[in-house]
């Protein structure tokens, strides 16, 4: 994979600078529970109140007795195959990526999600039930405020025909693109706000060719190994040749999944993101990889 770091013509300084916000959190905790994607298993999440400064933490409570916090921040990343993972002290939370892109988008700072499984719920595959959540416990602001990461040079990431580029912008604005197989090319561009992302980005799925899913559900089954057990249609938007068993919830339903997956990956960063990304058939992978070299290269950006 190379890394590439690019100087723009273009100055930070030309670049507004947005007012900052408050931090805040929920006003109430709440609860849900359901299978999850690569176990299968059943698993439930609590989501609670937290005070400022704390950001987003993960809860296991061990059999053993232990209590392990797992802060979503980067460099606690681990990676596993199709999903957002972290780990922290031998102790493994995986497939966060939907609640953490629900909880970027609708502005909630500070949580902590208690589960009692290593995977959090796929749901029907999309962030609507997590956005859902949230919005019934409500959103409670906090005196202190929230500092955002602002961009100031752009940097980028490639592997192969994969691309990602962040370069200065204001407010986090995303343009998506993917070519399928018997699809073609799909297309999406955008701010990512709280209306957007529930009305254009949360409905969409995780997706993949139906023949795929199942091979590796198969795979996993014979293996013992805890992988796309809990696929299905009910799970994920599965592809036949030009069309999503079901039909597609929003159009180009592929490509805004991919942009939800990457707001979520964002949010590893522990702040929000002020700039404008390009991302052609970006995966969790190069995700990391651009957080990771964002972060790594210190005068690309600053605290706001």
């Amino acid at each position: 994979m190379s890394i590439t770091r690019l100087n723009p013509d273009e100055t930070a300084a030309a670049t507004p600078r947005p007012a900052t916000r408050l931090q805040a959190t929920l006003a109430l905790p709440f609860e849900r529970s359901g299978c999850s994607l690569h176990s299968g298993r059943h698993a439930t999440v609590r989501v609670s109140p937290a005070p400022a400064d704390h950001g987003i933490v993960f809860r296991r409570r061990l059999k053993d007795g232990r209590v392990v916090d797992v802060p979503a921040l980067w460099q606690y990343r681990e990676s596993q195959p199709l999903s957002s993972a972290l780990r922290r002290q031998g102790i493994l939370v995986r497939t966060i990526e939907h609640l953490l892109a629900s909880l970027s988008a609708l502005r909630i700072d500070n949580v902590l999600a208690e589960i009692d499984a290593d995977e959090l719920p796929i749901f029907d595959g999309s962030a609507t039930p997590w956005c859902e959540a949230i919005r019934a416990a409500g959103r409670s602001e906090q005196p202190q405020s929230c500092r955002p990461i602002r961009v100031l040079r752009a940097v980028s990431v490639t592997n192969g025909r994969r691309h990602l580029r962040i370069e200065p912008g204001t407010g986090l604005h995303i343009t998506g693109h993917i070519e399928l197989a018997h699809i073609g090319p799909v297309d999406w561009s955008g701010a990512i706000t709280p209306e957007t992302f529930e009305r254009e980005i949360a409905p969409s799925r995780s997706f993949g060719r139906y023949v795929r899913a199942m091979a590796g559900r198969a795979y996993g089954y014979a293996t013992g190994r805890d992988f796309l057990q809990g696929v299905s249609t009910r799970s994920a938007a599965l592809l036949v040749r030009d069309r999503v068993l079901g039909g597609m919830r929003v159009p180009g339903e592929p490509v805004r999944h991919r942009v939800l997956d990457l707001v979520g990956d964002l949010a590893l960063i522990g702040h929000p993101v002020q700039g404008h990304i390009t991302a052609l058939h970006t995966g969790h992978e190069l995700n990391h990889a651009l957080v990771a070299a964002l972060m790594q290269d210190q005068a690309a950006w600053e605290l706001v």
